[in-house]
């Protein structure tokens, strides 16, 4: 091998094992990068909090008690019992007030709209209430109910089809253009309607129509084209004695977390398996729920016991063994729910019964109307973990009240009927009024106020 020729084989040997070096590196590289943490980039998205302009505040009111059954010659002819006196007011002054039309109703009166217009960007406050005194051969006992916000979605929890039974479905719309409503029935016999409710128009269906074979009927309402208002009336009679009247305030959907502040318990003798009953339905699953009995006032939990619900069946559970007194009922589910208690003052002539629906949660300022009616008493009831102050004043003047309401607790604050209020919670509260005298009980839930624009983030 000549000199060269050795260099050129050295010089070869030493780029392969170069090579070689240089792919291990490599390899090995590649091998750590793959375990080390990669640069990464982020990028926020633009992102803006806004307030819609509020619109124009209005609610819409039940009007006229409708009565069944006085023309023998139409028994499904109504005609109006009772006009309710109505109490409005708010942060603006007292709204102004518009009718809807009622052209199934002999003799009826326009159903009261209440708008509050906005100011500059600012909606009013507004907020009005309705009630009834009846005493006549066929229908007797004290109903009411505040004006109320039209809805898509609505629920009637409390209603009856037995015998004596005379509830009424009242479904107004205060739009300009029609609404298709939905009524569709949950019970042992299901069932369903379709109605057309004309613009400006209070249209009303006996539930007989709509619920019959159903003991214990649930009544979802939907609406297509326009929101309406859902009330139940109801009325009944046992042997040929009137005893008692209810205007039962529709509930907006479905909720886990139920609160019914205003429950009230009265000294009967005999039977007092119906004296108070609470009524649930789980919509579209099974369900299971924990019910919490407490007194105004504080102390421990007076009961609680635990519900099983069957998908789409109503259940009706006695709150009995209740010392006279008033209570919340608290309702927590693993599934939403629809929920109420109905409660009376007594069997037979002279006496009244009451639905109580829930009250939503309250963490603003809100205006309620308390309307004329016997001893009204503002519920406040507290299901949070931190005590809550309330201020309360008339929409009027004068210097606001306030009071504590320690977490978990209930308590009472008398108020004054025919009067429109402010009341600003620290924190969370669910309310109600009740209203009782001998023969006359309603309770009314303090709903948020229509018009108030909470802040949403929009992504551009």
């Amino acid at each position: 091998m000549t000199g060269n020729r050795a260099f050129r084989v050295a010089a070869t040997s030493a780029r392969v094992v170069t090579g070689v070096v240089v792919a291990a590196a490599c390899v090995l590289g590649v091998a750590t990068a793959v375990h080390a943490p990669w640069p990464t980039v982020t990028h926020e998205p633009a992102q803006q909090q806004v307030t819609p302009l509020p619109g124009d505040s209005v609610l819409v009111c039940a009007g006229d008690f409708h009565a069944l059954g006085r023309n023998t010659a139409a028994p499904s002819e109504m005609r109006r019992a009772a006009t309710p006196e109505l109490t409005t007011g708010g942060t603006s002054g007292v709204p102004s007030q518009a009718g809807l039309a009622v052209p199934d109703l002999v003799d009826g009166q326009e159903v009261p709209v209440l708008t509050g217009a906005v100011e500059g960007r600012t909606a009013p406050l507004i907020a009005g209430a309705e009630s009834s005194t009846l005493a006549s051969d066929d229908l007797a006992g004290f109903a009411a109910s505040p004006c109320g916000i039209p809805r898509l979605e609505s629920w009637l929890v409390g209603g009856s089809v037995g015998t004596g039974a005379e509830d009424v479905v009242l479904l107004a719309n205060a739009s300009d253009v029609p609404a298709t409503v939905t009524l569709a029935v949950y019970g042992s016999a299901r069932g369903g309607r379709t109605v057309i409710v004309p613009p400006r128009t209070q249209t009303a269906l006996p539930l007989t129509s709509v619920a019959a074979g159903n003991d214990i009927p649930v009544v979802k309402v939907s609406a297509v084209g326009a929101p309406v208002r859902a009330v139940l009336q109801s009325a009944l009679m046992q042997v040929l004695d009137p005893v008692g009247a209810d205007q039962q305030e529709a509930v907006p959907g479905p909720q886990q977390r139920v609160v019914l502040p205003g429950v009230q318990a009265f000294a009967a003798t005999g039977d007092q398996g119906d004296m108070t009953v609470l009524r649930l339905l789980a919509p579209g699953a099974d369900a299971l729920a924990q019910v919490r009995v407490t007194a105004e006032g504080g102390g421990p939990g007076l009961d609680e016991f635990t519900v099983p619900l069957t998908a789409d069946e109503p259940a009706q559970v006695s709150l009995s063994g209740l010392e006279p007194g008033t209570y919340t009922v608290e309702i927590e589910a693993d599934a939403p729910v629809i929920a109420g208690v109905r409660q009376q003052d007594g069997f037979g002539a002279d006496s009244d019964f009451a639905w109580v629906t829930p009250a939503p949660e309250i963490d603003a300022e809100v205006a309620f109307a308390v309307p004329s009616g016997p001893s009204p008493r503002l519920q406040l009831a507290n299901t949070s973990d931190e005590d809550t102050t309330v201020s309360l004043s008339s929409v009027d003047g004068g210097s606001p009240q306030e009071i504590v309401i320690p977490a978990g607790e209930t308590r009472g604050l008398d108020v004054a009927a025919e009067t429109t209020y402010l009341l600003r919670p620290s924190g969370e509260v669910h309310a109600a009024v009740a209203m009782t005298a001998p023969g006359a009980v309603a309770v009314l839930p303090v709903p948020p106020s229509p018009g108030v624009e909470t802040s949403i983030t929009v992504y551009p």
